[in-house]
């Protein structure tokens, strides 16, 4: 066989292009691994969200975020690693977005309720400042 395989330069050369095509094969079929940091941080979003009592102020975020998040789950399952973290990473940005939506609401809250306090008290600032006089 060794005579073979010196006096045969084209039979070479095809066991070389078969063995390149099968590694390459072999490469281009494994699956990427799951995006578990990705769904991870989705998941965490989402808790963090919820606690900020997202579903009060921004219940279309929040749902969207858990929609995306099991959509990402989902695709893990048929083994769409990258389609699964491009969810992943959509869900975690959704509930981010709830996140800052229920803070924004909650500050806007402050704010007015401050305005109101300090007119109150300019009212009674100047009630007193008459009854002195």
């Amino acid at each position: 066989m060794n005579t073979v395989l010196q006096g045969n330069p084209r039979y070479r050369l095809r066991i070389a292009v078969a063995l390149t095509g099968a590694l390459l094969f072999a490469a281009c079929a494994s699956t990427p691994p799951a995006p578990t940091a990705s769904l991870q941080a989705a998941s965490q979003a989402i808790a963090a969200a919820e606690r900020a009592e997202a579903g009060q102020h921004a219940a279309g975020e929040l749902a969207s975020a858990r929609a995306k998040l099991a959509s990402a789950n989902a695709a893990v399952t048929e083994e769409e690693m990258i389609a699964a973290g491009r969810l992943a990473d959509e869900a975690r940005a959704e509930a981010e977005l709830a996140s800052a939506k229920t803070g924004a609401v909650k500050a806007i809250a402050v704010n007015d309720e401050m305005k109101s306090s300090t007119a109150a008290l300019i009212q009674e600032m100047q009630r007193n400042a008459g009854a002195q006089r």
